[in-house]
């Protein structure tokens, strides 16, 4: 729900890594070995930079996509085992050790997860089964949510307003499919119509792991298409999704009311522990009438089916090996994955995304080093002039905008390492066994904490991403950026690599996160973080041609021989991307590293920070994850993250000598300058 421009790619497999490295002796930070020297850096500069390490790294088996977030996510797992294991050795210690290690060790218990097989959820699912009316199901639409063990038909939290972000209000999202987007139900094509065949089979298949014949089973996962097909049609598109215009809406709870006669808004926010919400945001209006009109239409046992799934899937994962093995399965029409993840990954990265402030506290203890955050304040100053003397420097923008935006580029927020204070979890009780209780246990308290936000002030100290995480964010309604312990490591980060390579790396991360806030997206947001138009409608008009240029150019980028990118739906990442690279390019010149002509391994320091850049984003990715990604992920694959960006710098051209003929070559007045 929370509007956050996240750096790196979205599944959660990508989001974990280990902490900044102490220098190294005769590290090659530009390793030739990984390139491809034969082939021309201004045809395919990715794979000049990278060709090599892609021949010699194919997708491992139990992975969909290998690459350097995910070679750091592996060594992060490793760390977070240890880290797991000690904490369950020692859970006399504290309250910390005792919670981290021993939801480590139920996660683990497989022999006793085996032995429960659905038992964790069966009384749930009776009495799901013994709904009467269609009210009970209006009131188990709430009730599971309070009770942490599912969500249906759309999506809800108390989040920032927009437009008033010093106060928290009800939001309300479409929501209630299952499959990763709308289009999954809609689309015609071959593909399309075996994943939605496979999807049917998945969940008759899971019903009678729960206990039902075949007839029953098939029967409910009829009723469950048919709902989630129905709710799918009246989603907006991932691209409609990215407009916070379009997705402003505010309504009092009784006027909400009056357009969902089925669903009483304010019974509906009682139930769901947020009976003060008076006001609510909608972002899709119509998909509510669309879901109200479904109540009405859809037969009360088909309700009950629906809701049984939402259980059922949720607790999926956390269930005995049929449970999971079928999952997998299903997953692996839709990723091509071979093999399953090694159940100490999957449980590992379990409790960071469960217990992150807990397990987060015995991290920076162990691994974080504070002069990497020293570090980092300087990279982000520098990053942050530089920043500002381009838009001073900008020949579109008027002299107004410019200060407005100088006014909010200053009042950006920098979060870096961890929090200043810890999430602690009172009231979350674990034990060794009993995942799923664990599990619940930490959902309710979730739940709990954000629905208590209502009528509190805004608390923006809080983070949006655990310590062991490799990734970055910007969040526009706090107007801040932040990094995680996480990613202050190669590629992106080490004490012992040159100015070039750092510039390259997490400079370039720095000014990707700063951009965000100028992306078409957090353009619309001002200084304090509210949704207000602060530009002149001829600035606007001069951003957005700009912007419409950058749409082009990667909507001709194609994946798996023809599927084009969207550049609608990625244009927030690749605006981000041409603005980051650009500003810590200019930023590196300020070095004297970036003064010199000095060589290093054979390469110029112009060549080695665009090298820099193009090593961040090397991977390997399946054919079928491909094709998921370029319909859901709004971040470009690494090969356009690495190509898109240098294409448009005149320094690119300069330091590999591109020339016409070359395929990546644009004439000058065709290279895009936004900021």
């Amino acid at each position: 729900m929370k509007r956050v421009f996240i750096l790196g790619f979205l599944q959660g497999s990508l989001l974990l890594a280990a902490t900044a490295q102490k220098p190294k002796s005769k590290t090659k930070f530009i390793d030739p070995a990984n390139m491809d020297l034969g082939v021309k850096p201004g045809d395919d500069f990715f794979s000049y930079a990278n060709g090599n390490w892609v021949k010699n790294n194919p997708v491992p088996a139990s992975k969909t996509r290998w690459g350097s977030f995910d070679i750091l996510y592996l060594g992060s797992l490793e760390k977070i085992k240890s880290l797991c294991e000690d904490a369950a050795a020692n859970a006399s210690k504290n309250a910390t050790y005792q919670r981290v290690g021993d939801l480590y060790l139920s996660a683990m218990d497989s022999a006793g997860i085996e032995q429960l097989g659905f038992t964790p959820i069966k009384e749930e699912l009776d009495r799901l089964n013994g709904l009467t009316t269609l009210q009970d199901v209006v009131n188990e639409i709430a009730t599971i949510r309070t009770k942490g063990i599912g969500s249906a038909l759309f999506g809800f939290r108390i989040d920032q307003d927009d437009k008033n972000v010093n106060q928290y209000i009800a939001t309300l999202s479409q929501g209630g499919t299952s499959l990763p987007d709308r289009d999954y139900y809609l689309k015609q094509d071959a593909r399309n119509q075996t994943i939605r065949a496979e999807y049917v089979k998945y969940i008759t298949d899971m019903f009678k792991l729960v206990g039902d014949d075949e007839a029953t089973a098939t029967k409910k996962a009829a009723a469950i298409m048919g709902i989630e097909t129905g709710l799918a049609k009246a989603q907006l598109s991932r691209v409609e999704l990215r407009d916070p215009v379009k997705t402003y809406n505010k309504f009092s709870t009784g006027d909400f009311t009056k357009t969902t006669p089925g669903l009483d808004w304010k019974a509906l926010f009682t139930a769901m522990k947020a009976a003060n919400a008076d006001s609510l945001l909608v972002n899709n209006p119509a998909f509510f009438k669309t879901a109200d009109a479904l109540l009405s239409a859809v037969t009360l046992d088909s309700w009950k089916a629906y809701l049984q799934w939402a259980v059922i899937k949720s607790a999926a994962p956390y269930l005995s090996s049929a449970f999971v093995n079928r999952q997998f399965e299903f997953g692996r029409v839709l990723t091509g994955q071979k093999q399953m993840t090694p159940r100490w990954q999957r449980m590992s990265s379990l409790v960071d995304n469960n217990l992150g402030e807990l397990l987060g506290q015995l991290y920076v203890e162990k691994y974080f080093d504070n002069n990497a955050k020293q570090r980092m304040l300087a990279l982000v100053k520098n990053v942050q002039e530089t920043f500002a003397s381009r838009i001073q420097r900008l020949d579109w923008m008027s002299d107004s905008t410019k200060q407005r935006a100088l006014e909010k580029l200053q009042a950006i927020v920098n979060k870096i390492g961890f929090p200043d204070k810890w999430e602690t979890y009172p009231g979350v009780t674990i034990s060794k066994t009993g995942l799923v209780a664990n599990l619940r246990s930490i959902n309710q308290f979730e739940y709990n904490k954000m629905v208590n936000k209502l009528g509190q002030p805004v608390d923006k100290t809080e983070w949006g991403m655990t310590p062991p995480t490799i990734n970055a964010y910007y969040n526009p309604a706090n107007n801040e950026i932040a990094f995680p312990a996480g990613i202050l490591q190669f590629p992106f980060f080490d004490f012992g690599a040159d100015d070039a390579v750092n510039y390259g790396g997490i400079a370039a991360v720095i000014g990707h996160e700063l951009t965000h806030g100028f992306d078409d997206q957090g353009r619309q947001y001002a200084a304090d973080g509210n949704l207000k138009d602060w530009w002149t409608a001829d600035d606007a008009k001069k951003f957005e041609e700009r912007a419409n240029k950058v749409v082009e150019q990667y909507n001709g980028f194609v994946v798996n021989d023809s599927l084009h990118l969207n550049g609608k739906l990625t244009l927030g990442e690749n605006l981000a991307d041409l603005g980051g690279l650009n500003i810590a390019y200019e930023a590196f010149k300020k070095t004297e590293q970036g003064k010199s002509d000095k060589k290093i391994d054979g390469f110029t320091p112009d060549q080695r920070f665009f090298l820099g850049w193009a090593q961040v984003w090397r991977q390997t990715v399946l054919p079928e994850t491909s094709a998921q990604l370029v319909l859901v992920d709004p971040h470009s694959p690494g090969k356009y993250r690495a190509n898109g960006p240098v294409q448009n710098m005149d320094a690119f051209y300069k330091a590999f000598n591109v020339q016409p003929g070359d395929k990546m070559y644009k004439p000058e007045s065709e290279r895009i300058k936004v900021w």
